[in-house]
C-alpha cells in the first residue's frame, strides 16, 4: 500500500537516533554507493520502501557508504537488518538473508564501502549490547561506475526484498512482544 505525500522520510541524521526510544523498534538500513549502478541497490529499496505503509516499530535508513558514521546505529537499536548488494555468482537479483554471526559472514567486498562496514561490523562485535542482526542481499552481476540505474533483474528483486524484510521485521517484533 502507498502512502500519501506526508509519509515517513529514510533519514540521515544523528539527531533522529536520540528522538524517540529505539528498544521496541527495528532499523532496515540500506547500504551502497547510489552513484555505482546496481551496487547501491540498498540504498534505492529505502528509497522504495519510503513510499510504503508499514508500521512504525519499523525506521528506515539510507546508510550510503557510511562506514563507522553508522554505528551510533547498533547502539540505538536492539534489531537492525541490512540490504546490501553482493557479487556472489548467483543469478542477478537473488535476494539471499543471513544473519551474520562475526563480521567475516559478510560478503566479500564489492567496493570501498565495504571496508568501512565491515570495520564497523567488527566493532560492534566488540560492544557489551550486541543488535539482532540480519543482513539482506541482492545478487548483481557488475558495478557500473558513475550511473543511477539499476539493471532489470535487480531492479525487479526490489518489491520482493522489501516483502521479506517487512516479513522478517514483524517476526521479530512478534517474538519480543
Amino acid at each position: 500500500m502507498i502512502k500519501d505525500k506526508m509519509a515517513p522520510i529514510a533519514v540521515s541524521s544523528d539527531a533522529f537516533f536520540f528522538e524517540k526510544d529505539k528498544s521496541h523498534s527495528t532499523l532496515i538500513l540500506g547500504i551502497g554507493n547510489y552513484l555505482m549502478g546496481d551496487e547501491g541497490v540498498g540504498v534505492h529499496l529505502i528509497q522504495h520502501m519510503a513510499d510504503l505503509d508499514f508500521p512504525d516499530y519499523i525506521d528506515i535508513l539510507d546508510g550510503g557508504t557510511g562506514g563507522f558514521l553508522l554505528l551510533g546505529c547498533f547502539e540505538a537499536y536492539d534489531r537492525i537488518i541490512f540490504v546490501d548488494a553482493t557479487m556472489d555468482g548467483k543469478e542477478e537479483g537473488t535476494i539471499t538473508l543471513i544473519q551474520p554471526k562475526f563480521a567475516s559472514d559478510f560478503p566479500s567486498a564489492l567496493s570501498v564501502h565495504d571496508v568501512g562496514l565491515k570495520d564497523m561490523i567488527e566493532a560492534v562485535y566488540l560492544m557489551d549490547d550486541k543488535p539482532e542482526m540480519h543482513l539482506f542481499t541482492i545478487s548483481i552481476k557488475e558495478m557500473k561506475p558513475m550511473t543511477l540505474d539499476l539493471s532489470d533483474k535487480v531492479k525487479e528483486s526490489i518489491p520482493k526484498a522489501a516483502d521479506q524484510i517487512l516479513k522478517l521485521a514483524q517476526d521479530m517484533q512478534v517474538k519480543i512482544s
